[in-house]
């Protein structure tokens, strides 16, 4: 598996699993359902006004909106994990708000979006940003984090309107996955996703107490963790239907085997990559993707995968940098 999915996800993993055996000898493998969970009742994860965006065959798609200030419209978008949400881009938000027109998407599945147990894929967080877009009716400029970064590399292959990306910790820039992932691609990570979901419940109350949060998030952080974003990622994770798309991220089948190949090397619009160390995702390849026309990457050093919380001043100036030289 991928260096996304390190060590610790399968001690995880494999611990629910055998806590779950009995579960899983009992439970037949079941397609999914197409249920709908109820609503989240998440406080906000932002300021601004929180709305809605109709996904067809989806649901409701939920998004932060502060429309105060000039120039380019800027989006955010948060990470994938057992707990995203917004929040994970709460100190660009702040930073940026009442500056600029300013929305922050959350991915179906997280957050306040809908949580029904459907498929979910790359193609439909890719859909969720493509249809804010169009909602905004602008051209906009896009920050994304992690595996976000794959969405919105996606979403700027079929939309013109994303003007630029800034990417922070990209997934996708290290060697193409093999092993495991090579298995997930011959079936589409089916039969991963078949036996996590034979035993999610447990799998997710595992994933989803304090201890695993502030665990995961350790790897994030080089000092103290935020303590805000550990409460938040509880509080989303509690949600109804919480374990639906996180589950399918940790089947592999929310990542493109080789996003370098078949997303990043295709862009033809200004990118920049933020990035230092991350225990999660490497960057071996951040050397070819920065030798293509437009792309640059800035080292915030002293930072571990959310550089944005750490070093604010460091990583607003070189977003704005990178803004002044696209306008």
């Amino acid at each position: 598996m991928s260096k996304l999915l390190r060590p610790l996800t399968f001690a995880l993993v494999a611990a629910a699993l055998l806590g779950a055996v009995a579960v899983a000898q009992t439970t037949s493998s079941q397609p999914v359902q197409g249920t709908a969970a109820p609503a989240p009742t998440l406080s906000p994860a932002v300021s601004g006004e929180r709305r809605f965006l109709t996904l067809p065959g989806f649901g409701r798609v939920a998004y932060y909106a502060d429309p105060r200030g000039s120039g380019r419209p800027l989006v955010l978008t948060h990470s994938v994990n057992a707990a995203a949400s917004a929040y994970e881009m709460k100190p660009l938000w702040d930073a940026y708000a009442g500056t600029r027109p300013l929305y922050a998407l959350e991915w179906p599945g997280f957050g306040s979006s809908d949580r029904p147990d459907v498929p979910y894929t790359p193609e439909l967080m890719t859909q969720a940003l493509t249809a804010l877009v169009a909602e905004l009716g602008a051209e906009v400029d896009v920050v994304s984090l992690s595996l976000g970064s794959e969405f919105a590399a996606r979403a700027a292959l079929a939309e013109p309107r994303i003007r630029t990306l800034a990417l922070i910790s990209p997934s996708g820039l290290g060697e193409p996955r093999g092993g495991t992932q090579q298995a997930s691609e011959r079936d589409g990570g089916t039969r991963l996703y078949r036996t996590l979901d034979a035993v999610g419940t447990p799998l997710y109350a595992l994933l989803r107490t304090r201890p695993s949060v502030e665990y995961f998030l350790s790897r994030s952080f080089r000092g103290p963790v935020d303590e805000g974003l550990v409460a938040y990622s509880l509080e989303t994770s509690r949600q109804p239907g919480a374990k639906n798309a996180p589950l399918y991220f940790i089947s592999g089948q929310l990542f493109t085997p080789d996003a370098y190949r078949d997303l990043y090397s295709k862009l033809r619009i200004p990118v920049t990559v933020l990035y230092d160390r991350d225990a999660f995702v490497s960057f071996d390849r951040l050397p070819l993707f920065t030798a293509q026309p437009g792309v640059s990457a800035v080292r915030i050093e002293g930072t571990d995968g959310l550089p944005h919380f750490e070093k604010l001043p460091q990583v607003r100036a070189a977003l704005d940098a990178f803004w002044a030289a696209h306008r």
